[in-house]
């Protein structure tokens, strides 16, 4: 969310963070991509399913469509997650930390850093400004996200949807749509969020993925820095293929047919196991 040459009371007397400056920027680095980077992976990942999940039952459930398929597959994904995960609540706690520790540090960290960007174009100070601006929005996002879809805030959702783990795709499909029915003028606008928040936040990421590597100092000439630039490029261009897909899968989804198929699937307890077991598995 920073640039690496600035530091929180930079020109002021010794303090805490002037003390402790070097420990706290690895500290800011590091939980910016264990666990904060790493669960945002595993999230797309799970959230894009709903447009390749088809693929991913490898042969179960043969007699669903493919976007039936993508329903299915995030179902038995969220179901797992919800009652399976050991230690979830753990697991919560751990990344709640790092997300208010990264955030919280790093708005000390831009607050404290100067920007150029308007005055000299230079990528380096573009990206600087982006990396502020895509941090700023992205705790915002997130925060709407998680009291929609986890707080239950539904006063906050267009038509009042709340999400329910037992109806993740067709919930949330109702909540980017505005309705449970059609799309609506808000919904649209809800969704307008969603594909900014996300690309923010990817954007957050690949782009701390690279000051990482400069702040540990393991890129340290410029060959390097802009090898490791490319491979950071390439992870954002994936993880935000993965991002769009998730908004544009859910947002062309009608929640009626995907709660038609999680009926089908949970009713009818469809683990691999039961398809064997049915003649229905691979």
């Amino acid at each position: 969310m920073s640039n690496p040459e600035h530091a929180p009371g930079q020109g002021s007397s010794q303090g805490f963070f002037q003390k402790n400056h070097f420990l706290l920027r690895r500290l800011h680095s590091l939980t910016g991509i264990l666990p904060i980077g790493v669960f945002l992976v595993i999230h797309l990942t799970t959230n894009s399913s709903i447009a390749w999940g088809k693929l991913g039952l490898r042969g179960e459930h043969a007699d669903l469509s493919f976007r039936e398929g993508g329903v299915a597959y995030f179902w038995k994904e969220v179901t797992w997650i919800n009652n399976q995960v050991p230690h979830l609540l753990l697991t919560e706690i751990v990344l709640w930390g790092a997300i208010a520790f990264h955030s919280i540090l790093g708005v000390m960290y831009a607050m404290s850093g100067s920007n150029n960007a308007s005055q000299y174009r230079y990528g380096g100070n573009v990206r600087y400004a982006l990396q502020r601006l895509s941090g700023y929005l992205g705790i915002l996002f997130i925060f709407y996200h998680v009291a929609t879809l986890r707080w239950g805030w539904s006063f906050l959702v267009p038509g009042g949807t709340q999400w329910s783990s037992q109806f993740s795709a067709s919930t949330l499909a109702a909540c980017l749509r505005g309705s449970a029915t059609t799309v609506t003028p808000m919904g649209v606008l809800i969704s307008l969020f969603y594909f900014l928040g996300v690309s923010m936040l990817v954007f957050h990421f690949a782009n701390g993925l690279w000051t990482s590597a400069i702040t540990w100092g393991l890129t340290v000439t410029e060959r390097a820095q802009k090898r490791w630039g490319f491979a950071c490029a390439g992870v954002g261009a994936v993880m935000m293929l993965l991002a769009w897909s998730s908004i544009l899968g859910f947002v062309l989804l009608h929640p009626k047919d995907a709660q038609r198929v999680e009926r089908a699937v949970s009713e009818s307890h469809l683990t691999p196991a039961d398809s064997v077991a049915t003649g229905n598995g691979r």
